[in-house]
């Protein structure tokens, strides 16, 4: 049988939600289930709503290319849309980012019929565009079967089925259940005791099928070895298992060569976990290839593992964007979070970092707010903790995700309800709001970070971090916890 006359088409959908940037975005699973059903005889055909380089897009819009900001990140188009009734409350706009609707219909009438549609999807509050993509799907495609995959149906199984209105679910990794479905939908029949039972057999992601690519996301490994009390790596990735380093830098010598491609961002959930045999040794061959490319890790890094010499192997391969782990600077929630963090080390890894000759905004951090039982005190104190070590506050409000720790904390001292709608996981609404607190004040503390980021940059860092709390303080001194104030940061 000729395989290549089956044709699938695979789609990403939009986001949904109150903000959206684009930091180094693709949906990666998706195109390496493509590169698999590629690799088997398939003709695939790529929709990616978020590709803001799309030259129908860029000519929809009437420019000539997409407005970057640092290294090809930028804002995605957006369309305001109205808020779903679960949100009335929140006094932002609620937004379709990606492709302008007309342009996604179209897209769909101008394709060749597919014999199979695969959409995928990312947060689980982002189902709404999951949902409207597959709604034209239908209405486009009508005898099409449609099979949704990715972090939604992952997470909320029973919610996918029962709302996304797609006809088959696909949870967890996607390779092999994706192209078994594939095949019982075409009639294709084959042995699959040959397929790669590690990940350094699978085929590279499918970035060929863009037209104009800006940036590619690469994965060393996949899994994470930690199991922090806020994270679902271990129930939407598997088991921790790495790649082969040679394999790796094959990988990003066929973009840089082939695709031309010039930036790459690492998405791996643990990139440093046995870096001597495995990081360094792909920093090491990039190196001696000389490329001049920039590397960036939107995933916080384990500041545990960062030593002087994984730091100036870092800089000298051309790592510009730096992000770590840190959370908090409470002890016991350092624990929680598999001790991959504590404030010494992280201090020691900022350290190293800077004598690795990596400069003033080059590192940020992520400090996590809203954490069940998490006040405000703990909050203010990361914040100015993180500052005191020069490096950028990254404020990110906690979501509840199924199957975590934290979800579990949720409901039992929260009263977060076991079967919550998706979308109340959405951290822009702060689902956990101890004292009653709103998202006005999240904002507020936002601001706060927002200025002492600046004063970073203007090179006027406070290290007194005894002071710069009570300072803090001062600011929120009418708020009880997480409560409503009157004060301005």
């Amino acid at each position: 049988m000729n395989f290549m006359s089956h044709h699938v088409l695979i789609i990403n959908p939009w986001i949904t939600d109150f903000s959206a940037y684009d930091f180094w975005l693709k949906p990666l699973g998706l195109l390496y289930v493509g590169g698999v059903l590629r690799q088997y005889g398939y003709h695939v055909s790529l929709i990616d709503c978020m590709d803001r380089y799309d030259p129908e897009l860029l000519n929809f819009l009437g420019v000539a290319s997409p407005r970057n900001q640092h290294f090809n990140t930028g804002k995605f188009h957006r369309e305001i849309i109205p808020k779903p009734p679960l949100y009335n409350n929140i006094p932002r706009n609620f937004a379709r980012y990606g492709f302008p609707l007309e342009l996604f219909k179209a897209k769909l009438k101008g394709i060749l019929r597919p014999e199979v549609i695969l959409v995928t999807s990312g947060m689980t509050y982002w189902y709404p565009g999951v949902q409207l993509a597959i709604e034209e799907i239908h209405k486009t495609f009508p005898d099409t079967p449609v099979v949704l995959g990715g972090i939604y149906p992952t997470l909320c199984r029973d919610h996918a089925v029962e709302n996304s209105g797609t006809d088959f679910v696909i949870s967890g990794e996607g390779e092999l259940a994706a192209l078994q479905l594939v095949d019982k939908l075409t009639g294709v029949k084959r042995d699959y005791d040959g397929f790669p039972n590690h990940i350094d057999g699978f085929p590279y992601p499918v970035f060929d099928l863009y037209p104009n690519l800006a940036y590619a996301s690469v994965m060393t490994s996949r899994g994470c070895p930690l199991r922090c009390t806020f994270c679902a790596s271990n129930i939407v990735s598997g088991a921790y298992r790495w790649r082969t380093p040679r394999k790796v830098v094959d990988e990003l010598e066929y973009y840089y060569e082939t695709l031309g491609i010039r930036e790459f961002a690492f998405y791996d959930d643990a990139l440093l976990t046995n870096h001597k045999d495995h990081l360094a040794p792909i920093l090491e061959q990039i190196i001696d290839k000389g490329w001049d490319a920039s590397f960036h890790t939107p995933n916080g890094l384990q500041c545990k593992l960062i030593d002087d010499d994984i730091a100036a192997r870092m800089f000298s391969s051309g790592f510009k964007t730096i992000r770590l782990s840190y959370e908090s600077g409470n002890p016991d929630r350092q624990k929680d979070m598999s001790q991959k963090v504590s404030n010494e080390t992280f201090a020691r890894a900022v350290s190293c970092l800077y004598q690795a000759s990596f400069e003033l905004g080059d590192l940020e951090a992520y400090v996590m707010a809203a954490l069940p039982g998490q006040t405000i005190e703990e909050v203010l104190w990361s914040m100015a903790y993180v500052h005191a070590q020069g490096v950028k506050i990254r404020l990110a409000a906690f979501s509840p995700i199924p199957g975590t720790v934290e979800w579990e904390r949720a409901k039992l001292y929260h009263d977060f309800p076991e079967d919550a709608d998706p979308l109340l996981s959405n951290n822009t609404i702060l689902p956990i709001k101890p004292s009653g607190g709103t998202a006005e004040t999240f904002e507020k503390i936002n601001r706060f970070a927002k200025h002492l980021n600046q004063q970073l940059m203007e090179n006027l860092v406070e290290t007194d971090v005894r002071s710069l709390v009570s300072r803090m303080k001062q600011n929120f001194s009418r708020l009880e916890l997480w409560g409503v104030s009157s004060c301005e940061v």
